[in-house]
């Protein structure tokens, strides 16, 4: 496999610029959910009540994480991860394709394609990541760190182009861009593709019925397909709020059902049994995390278009960029933020991961003190400077560099190479529960709940900064159980 001069596999560049583009389109289109689904009817928008569109934004956000695990299997079983990445380009694109279409019918079909392209382009994407740095270790690290600036490089930029277009000429031609986002994506990855060709091919497990496999995959696709038929249809009524509710626990019990199934028939051993319950608290540490996160796209976009001050002289700016400033402040502070690891690797006193996942649940819990303190102050004086919302978004930024690349990087090292991909699966869809409660709470805190704002936000952060406390307390025990990897 050839470096380049910087040292990483060429691979990455393949897959930093596939991803890029990938993002590009689903953080763009994103920008725009929860701002058109609210809109009136006369501007283009659907008219929706703040609860509904939250409760759509979050089952939208956790199918797509929910469909990791899905994902990973079909990559790890089936077709390879590779392929898997090329197809789930191709379903995204046609997705994206179809939300420019102006019909109710056809936002609804756009978006679970682009949910299931994403679910099976995701967890394959990091295990292709992986599979590039088989020594593991810091370089492996540090090649997640470049990869993750992929993401954010791609959803900055997403973010500004969808996001001005969507609100200022018109809401179609925001979700267009987007599918212009992932076809570069894919005609990227195949004019790069030799860098990758020892990669990412299916792997042969014995005694698999591989005939026996395609036709349960083809089956559950074609269950799907009549669901969503008579749900665009009308024939099946369904009330978004009552089936996020559902639908959180539904995934709740799905991630139960399958660490009971690694845990007592995988097969695994002591150690990798040991390792299993570090992604366990990774995966609810990942969903209380993200069910925080995830206001940027709901409750706080509301509040930027409606309790935020934007005007400046004849200048209105557009409340979807609010959500810019996450990836910008990633792309900022993500090298400073490496930096401070490896001084204080140099001086033996490099924190472990745990540690770092209990930094990212005070974090999330002190930008949410700020949040809850803006909204009182909306709600009695008027519109705020964007200064407040700004501020935690950093916050949360900041909570997301400890999190979110050392927690993929880890679960490529602590994961037995066979399940690889389905544990990336299981890391998504803590993300996902994370973000079907994301949409219950920006619901609980919009609308004719719009009082309850301040009081909401302050018991999020009670909530984020008791786990992260328990969690550092847990800390050194939680190492112990993955002796070697940090």
């Amino acid at each position: 496999m050839t470096s380049a001069p910087t040292g990483h596999p060429r691979g990455i560049y393949t897959l930093f610029f596939t991803e890029m583009w990938e993002r590009f389109s689903y953080y763009g289109m994103r920008a725009l959910l929860v701002l058109y689904m609210v809109a009136e009817v006369n501007r283009g928008g659907m008219g929706l009540t703040d609860e509904m569109a939250a409760a759509i934004y979050g089952l939208y956000t956790a199918l797509v994480y929910m469909t990791a695990l899905p994902g990973g299997w079909v990559g790890d079983r089936l077709i390879g991860a590779k392929s898997a990445v090329w197809w789930g380009g191709i379903i995204i694109a046609t997705g994206h394709v179809v939300l420019g279409i102006h019909s109710t019918q056809a936002f609804f079909i756009g978006l679970i394609l682009v949910a299931f392209g994403s679910g099976l382009l995701k967890s394959n994407m990091s295990a292709l990541v992986g599979q590039l740095y088989p020594e593991g270790g810091a370089r492996r690290d540090a090649g997640f760190t470049l990869f993750y600036m992929g993401i954010n490089l791609g959803a900055f930029f997403g973010q500004l182009m969808c996001g001005y277009l969507g609100e200022n000429v018109g809401w179609r031609w925001g979700f267009s861009v987007a599918a212009v986002g992932m076809f570069l994506g894919l005609v990227q990855f195949k004019l790069t593709h030799k860098h990758v060709a020892n990669i990412g091919e299916r792997v042969v497990h014995p005694g698999q019925n591989v005939r026996r496999e395609w036709t349960l995959l083809l089956l559950s696709l074609a269950g799907v397909a009549v669901l969503v038929v008579l749900g665009v249809t009308g024939f099946l009524q369904i009330d978004a709020i009552k089936f996020a509710h559902s639908t959180a626990w539904f995934i709740a019990g799905v991630a139960l059902l399958y660490f009971l199934w690694a845990f007592f028939l995988a097969g695994l051993d002591a150690v990798e049994k040991r390792r299993m319950v570090v992604i366990l608290v990774l995966f609810l540490a990942s969903a209380m995390f993200w069910a925080g996160f995830e206001q940027v796209g709901s409750s706080f976009s509301i509040f930027a278009e409606r309790f935020t001050i934007r005007k400046f002289g004849g200048w209105e700016v557009p409340a979807s960029w609010i959500q810019a400033l996450n990836p910008l402040a990633v792309i900022a502070l993500a090298p400073l933020v490496a930096m401070l690891w490896s001084r204080l690797a140099r001086s033996e006193r490099s924190p472990s991961l745990t540690t770092k996942m209990s930094w990212a649940l005070l974090m999330l819990a002190l930008g949410f003190v700020v949040a809850g303190w803006a909204a009182q102050r909306a709600l009695s004086n008027g519109p705020v400077w964007p200064t407040w919302l700004m501020s935690v978004v950093v916050l949360h930024t900041l909570g997301e560099l400890f999190l979110s690349p050392v927690g993929l990087s880890a679960v490529t090292k602590l994961s037995p190479p066979r399940l690889t991909g389905q544990m990336m699966g299981i890391w998504f869809l803590g993300s996902s529960l994370g973000d079907i409660l994301a949409g219950l709470l920006a619901g609980g805190v919009t609308g004719d709940a719009t009082a309850q704002m301040p009081e909401r936000f302050i018991h999020v952060a009670i909530t984020a900064g008791i786990s992260g406390i328990v969690l550092l307390i847990l800390a050194r025990w939680i190492t112990k159980l993955m002796p070697g990897i940090k």
